[in-house]
């Protein structure tokens, strides 16, 4: 259900967006207020409160007024409105993934067995532009030394595994395969 509420309303907000022309202004401004919002908690308790009916829009406004676009802070109202405050952060979340799509910006996940230097990294960035669909990439790296060597690459539900230590278990498997025959 959660899923369905935030596709719904994401989808909403997004359409918005490229009516108005306003992609890159709701983008920015929901990439700013997902940390605000993931880290106050106690905003959606304020807003979820029973007692208080029309404040909740009226603090909202109190907030956020004047530091995002009108047409953005109404959507808020509404989601407000509707009781869906608890909602918000996978509402967000899910506009913000939708204008990646549409701009064609992936996230890639790398893994290697050592850090990777600058000019590694541009020239790994470089690559995946080439081979893949994608305009621009958000680059995530992480170290794990039990790689023994190699890297692994996950962008969405693909992974690209050159590490030694696949490699090494593959051909475990192999040779256990040739003992048995």
């Amino acid at each position: 259900m959660a899923k369905l509420v935030s596709k719904v309303y994401g989808d909403a907000l997004f359409e918005t967006a490229m009516e108005k022309e306003l992609v890159d202004t709701f983008y920015e401004e929901t990439s700013a207020l997902l940390p605000i919002l993931q880290a106050n908690p106690e905003l959606f308790s304020v807003l979820g409160n029973p007692q208080i009916v029309k404040e909740e829009v009226a603090l909202l406004h109190q907030v956020f007024s004047g530091k995002i676009a009108e047409e953005l802070m109404g959507f808020l109202s509404i989601i407000v409105e509707k009781d869906r405050q608890n909602e918000m952060i996978s509402i967000l979340k899910y506009f913000i993934q939708r204008v990646k799509e549409f701009k064609k910006i992936g996230a890639a996940y790398v893994t290697s067995a050592v850090e990777l230097g600058a000019e590694q990294k541009a020239a790994l960035e470089k690559r995946l532009l080439e081979t893949t669909g994608y305009m621009q990439f958000e680059m995530h790296y992480d170290v794990d030394t039990s790689l023994l060597g190699g890297m692994v690459i996950r962008i969405g539900d693909r992974v690209v595994d050159s590490s030694i230590k696949t490699r090494l278990y593959e051909l475990k498997k192999e040779l256990s395969a040739l003992q048995l025959a």
